[in-house]
């Protein structure tokens, strides 16, 4: 068995990750939005199968931290809301990818 010291080292990257992008519905509405320019909340629920209250909660607070844009109107009397992910939502993204991919890459393998 391995053992482990403590040690003055660098902290491990999980212990930085963005706990808004991580948390597993926001991670969900994050990568849909980064690989499209805006896609409709209904959409949304759809493709992550959260309830509108689950989604709209999550929204809400990636709302909160300027990592998205919501954009509410109405096509003919029918109300729509359009989600589109921020500049500061795709850094927010990246960063996360690339950290997880430096955790996972980095595991010694059996």
């Amino acid at each position: 068995m391995t053992t482990v010291e403590p040690d003055a080292g660098p902290a491990h990257p999980l212990a930085s990750l963005d706990r808004v992008v991580h948390a597993p519905a926001r991670l969900m509405v994050l990568a849909y939005l980064y690989v499209v320019d805006s896609a409709e909340f209904l959409a949304l629920m759809q493709l992550t199968g959260l309830t509108w209250g689950n989604l709209s909660t999550h929204l809400s607070k990636l709302e909160e931290t300027g990592y998205v844009a919501l954009e509410k109107g109405f096509r003919g009397k029918k109300p729509y809301t359009m989600v589109q992910l921020t500049a500061d939502g795709r850094a927010a993204f990246e960063a996360y990818r690339l950290q997880m991919q430096q955790v996972l890459g980095n595991l010694p393998g059996k």
